[in-house]
């Protein structure tokens, strides 16, 4: 294919009903099967994040963390249907930033696009990091910096092999995290209301919701301070909308993922939750040494719970890199094909995958695990501190963005508006409050917080910055 940027023009943004997946992206091979798209959608809420972070949001607010993850969890289902209005319309690989780039402007496409590929890398580093500590746990032989290297070779390799080779992964991963967190509910539910056979937990019932200093113990504040630890724990659901447009159907691929995303949510999340505030009291020893889930597992006598629990989440953490890596390089890629990333990004190889793409995002996520080994305190502490909010500026400017691609998709292609934001303008416009609120408590908040926001701020004022020189510099040639 020519290395030039392809032209954006009214079609391709507003989708060409004689095009094929295919074609549309102008390379790329489409190899991710239907049930491919329908396991990535599944898989990708359910992160190591919810797995070995919800502790310390149970201990914040008690089992008032419910109403944190209900109210996090309704923004992501407001942001996910505006999303998947866009990409039902035009399923591409530059998504959310592709879309920005039309409605708003080249220099929000180019900023987004960009912030969302740095999230991505450095997030490589640190799922690297905790499956090397896990499997260096199994044979302590190995090095952990070896183990964390043999699995990023292990998933470029993936990447690199071909669009299937990566949904094929993606699909038996996340299968496995779908299955594993199914069957906790379900056996946990039935322990919590006193019918699962051989279960020695006698002090599991809902009675667990109000027993120890009430519903709320550290107050109504703590459900916002709960907020703040499970947001990010959501970032994710996104990746469907980027990888349909490699699928055989991408608009029914997208209709569907976005439809499912309520109950997928409330599954996974609240249920799940649910479950282990109910099996042990909030403020048990065993949640705070053990964890929630490995906690909940031994309360109700499953044998080997810890390691049971250590597979799942390694195999979170192998789902989360493959797709990491992925919606990386995928990025890359548009940005490539946008003339807003080195044109090479843009090159598809013989495998239909966007090699210099991949390769490009993978050797930023090497530094980045080298960072965390050499310095840990300090270059990778700035790096995670400062993606630490990009994901609330992604859902932000996929808000905004969503409030005039309607009218473009009307004007030019009303038949493309398949999937519709419900009560539009009012949800939008209430969603971009709810995530101006969270961003502007995060720093109310302090600490932690309020440096990540400050950094991501600055990180994000910086590429904006770029962004518009950029597009200045473009007008200037024109003329």
């Amino acid at each position: 294919m020519s290395a030039t940027p392809p032209t954006v023009t009214k079609a391709s943004i507003a989708g060409d009903p004689g095009q094929t997946a295919a074609s549309a992206q102008d390379g790329l091979k489409a190899g991710l099967k239907n049930r491919h798209l329908s396991m990535i959608a599944i898989g990708g809420v359910i992160g190591a994040g919810l797995f070995v972070g919800s502790a310390s949001g149970i201990a914040a607010a008690g089992p008032g963390i419910l109403i944190s993850y209900a109210l996090v969890g309704v923004m992501v289902v407001f942001v996910m249907r505006m999303l998947g209005e866009m990409a039902a319309a035009n399923p591409t690989s530059g998504s959310f930033s592709a879309y920005a780039d039309r409605a708003l402007g080249r220099w929000a496409g180019f900023s987004i696009g960009w912030l969302y590929w740095f999230f991505w890398v450095v997030v490589l580093a640190v799922e690297a990091t905790a499956g090397a500590k896990i499997l260096e746990g199994w044979i302590p032989a190995v090095p952990q910096w070896a183990w964390a290297l043999i699995v990023m070779v292990l998933l470029t390799a993936t990447n690199l092999g071909s669009v299937a080779s990566y949904g094929e992964f993606e699909f038996w991963f996340a299968g496995i995290k779908v299955v594993a967190i199914a069957a906790f509910v379900i056996v946990g539910l039935l322990a919590v209301f006193g019918v699962l056979p051989g279960s020695h937990s006698d002090t599991a019932g809902i009675s667990n919701l109000t027993s120890h200093g009430g519903f709320l113990p550290n107050g109504p504040g703590a459900i916002l301070t709960g907020v703040l630890m499970v947001v990010f724990s959501f970032m994710g659901s996104e990746i469907v909308t980027l990888a349909a447009g490699e699928s055989e159907d991408p608009q029914r691929a997208v209709t569907k993922a976005t439809n499912s995303v309520i109950w997928r949510i409330a599954v996974f999340y609240l249920g799940s939750i649910f479950v282990v505030v109910s099996l042990l009291p909030w403020d048990s020893k065993e949640i705070a040494d053990k964890g929630s889930y490995v906690a909940a597992l031994d309360s109700i006598g499953i044998p080997h719970a810890g390691q049971v629990m250590n597979v799942i989440v390694l195999t979170a953490v192998l789902s989360c890199l493959n797709s990491g890596l992925y919606t990386a390089s995928r990025m890359a890629f548009s940005l490539g094909q946008r003339g807003d990333a080195p044109r090479a990004f843009a090159r598809v190889g013989k495998k239909g995958v966007p090699t210099a793409a991949i390769l490009g995002s993978v050797v930023f996520g090497f530094v980045s695990v080298l960072f965390n080994y050499v310095w840990p305190d300090t270059v990778f502490k700035f790096l995670l501190n400062s993606s630490g909010a990009i994901a609330l500026f992604v859902w932000l400017v996929i808000c905004v963005t969503q409030l005039k691609m309607r009218g473009i998709i009307l004007r030019e292609r009303p038949e493309k508006l398949v999937v519709k934001m419900w009560l539009f303008p009012y949800l939008t416009w209430a969603t971009i409050g709810m995530i101006t609120f969270v961003i502007g408590y995060m720093f109310y908040d302090g600490g932690d917080n309020r440096t990540q926001v400050l950094l991501s701020t600055l990180i994000a004022l910086v590429v904006v910055a770029i962004g518009l020189v950029l597009n200045r510099r473009r007008h200037l040639v024109k003329q």
